[in-house]
């Protein structure tokens, strides 16, 4: 099941996320998860692990049909008193998901397989509910920033602690085990170090930037793929030939 986020723990990805490195985090990420998902307005989208609804809030005023999910009581009640009823919000574990069959156009999981410890059940689980396209947002094994984040949280109780960090081809990897050989496409944000932001960060929104495979985020996109295509047999001409063949004469 993972980490299910606690009032502690709550309070120590509220920090890391109002810190100087998580704002300037969060605009360039939001910035890459736009660029890369390509959100439409009226599309049904589903966050998992929607935490506190900082996404959702993403979601909603870009005209997207939002609905969240997450693990953690706590994170949904703060998630409910943000958004009220702009958004619809369910309790449910990632890894089993409380939704039907292609139910959401789109699906994320952004800041969410970090904390599980069946990453694989819940991209076979978001694959199953999304219809189009899935989002993953990841924290980047491959960065100086999270490896140095990661250090730190080894003598420091910080949200590093409980943190699963992933690469770009772990991460790929893992989406065709669960998914199939499907389309995928990524980006990477806050590749320079973050003590230069004040120099980079206009240069960080580049595409070319962003192909980097070292940022802190690293954002992947796929469209669903599906191998296998069935067709309506039209129920009035197959009675009307059973009822012309001698097979389909009535025996009173």
């Amino acid at each position: 099941m993972g980490h299910i986020f606690d009032q502690k723990l709550a309070k120590l990805y509220e920090g890391w996320e109002k810190s100087p490195e998580g704002v300037s985090l969060d605009r360039l990420s939001t910035q890459l998860i736009i660029r890369l998902l390509k959100p439409q307005r009226g599309e049904r989208i589903l966050d998992i692990g929607c935490g506190t609804g900082n996404h959702l809030l993403l979601f909603h005023r870009l005209g997207l049909d939002v609905t969240g999910t997450d693990a953690s009581p706590y994170m949904l009640d703060i998630a409910r008193s943000r958004l009220g009823s702009k958004a619809s919000l369910k309790l449910g574990r990632a890894e089993d998901l409380p939704f039907e069959d292609n139910e959401f156009d789109v699906a994320t999981l952004i800041y969410t397989l970090e904390f599980l410890d069946d990453s694989f059940a819940a991209l076979r689980e978001v694959g199953r509910v999304a219809k189009h396209r899935v989002f993953l947002g990841v924290l980047n094994g491959l960065s100086l920033g999270c490896i140095g984040n990661k250090c730190y949280a080894l003598f420091h109780d910080t949200l590093f602690r409980q943190v699963r960090l992933f690469t770009l081809w772990g991460l790929k990897s893992s989406v065709k085990k669960a998914c199939g050989n499907v389309p995928m496409e990524w980006g990477s944000a806050q590749v320079m170090p973050f003590l230069l932001r004040k120099y980079g960060e206009k240069i960080e929104t580049s595409p070319v930037v962003q192909s980097c495979p070292f940022g802190s985020f690293l954002g992947l996109v796929f469209e669903m793929a599906y191998t296998l295509r069935t067709g309506n047999l039209k129920l009035t001409k197959r009675l009307k030939k059973e009822a012309e063949s001698p097979a389909g004469t009535s025996g009173f």
